[in-house]
C-alpha cells in the first residue's frame, strides 16, 4: 500500500511538472489579454468623445458639419473596434484550451485513460486560436499607425 501511495504522489508531481509550461502560457495570454482590453478601453473612449462633440454642436447645421468632418475617423475606430474584438475574441479562446489541456492531463492520470492525441489537438488548436489573436494585435497596430502617418502626410500638406 505504501508503494501504490508514493507511486500516486510521484504521478501528482509529474503531472504539476508538465502542467508548470501551460500555466506560464496562461500567464502570457492574460497579459495580452490586459493590454487589447487596454487599447479597447482608448478606442470606446475615442468614440464617446466624438459622440459628445457631435451632441454638443448647437445647430442642425453644425450638427451635420460635424458629423461629415468626423464620419471617416469614427468608421476607422469602429473597425479598430471590431479587430480588437476578434483578437480578445481568439486570446481568451486561447486561455480555455490551454485550461482544458490541464484539466484534461490531470483527468487522464486520475482516470487513466491515455488519450495524448485529444491533448496534443486541444494544444494545437490552442496555439492557432494564439496565433490568429496575435496576427489581428498586428494588424490593430498597423491601422493605428497607418492613421498616424497618413494625419502627418495632411498635416504636412496643409503647412
Amino acid at each position: 500500500m505504501l508503494g501504490n501511495t508514493h507511486e500516486t504522489v510521484n504521478t501528482v508531481s509529474q503531472l504539476i511538472q508538465l502542467a508548470v509550461a501551460p500555466v506560464f502560457l496562461l500567464a502570457g495570454v492574460a497579459g495580452l489579454l490586459n493590454v487589447f482590453t487596454g487599447r479597447l478601453s482608448r478606442i470606446i473612449d475615442k468614440l464617446e468623445k466624438i459622440d459628445n462633440y457631435v451632441a454638443n454642436q448647437k445647430t442642425p447645421e453644425a450638427i451635420e458639419k460635424a458629423e461629415e468632418k468626423l464620419s471617416e475617423r469614427r468608421r476607422f475606430l469602429t473597425m479598430r473596434m471590431q479587430n480588437t474584438n476578434y483578437a480578445i475574441f481568439f486570446c481568451t479562446t486561447t486561455g480555455l484550451l490551454i485550461a482544458l489541456v490541464i484539466v484534461t492531463m490531470f483527468l487522464s492520470s486520475l482516470f487513466d485513460f491515455k488519450d495524448s492525441i485529444f491533448i496534443a489537438t486541444l494544444f494545437i488548436i490552442a496555439m492557432i486560436s494564439f496565433i490568429m489573436s496575435l496576427l489581428l494585435f498586428l494588424r490593430e497596430i498597423y491601422y493605428t499607425t497607418s492613421f498616424i502617418k497618413s494625419k502627418k502626410a495632411t498635416l504636412k500638406k496643409e503647412l
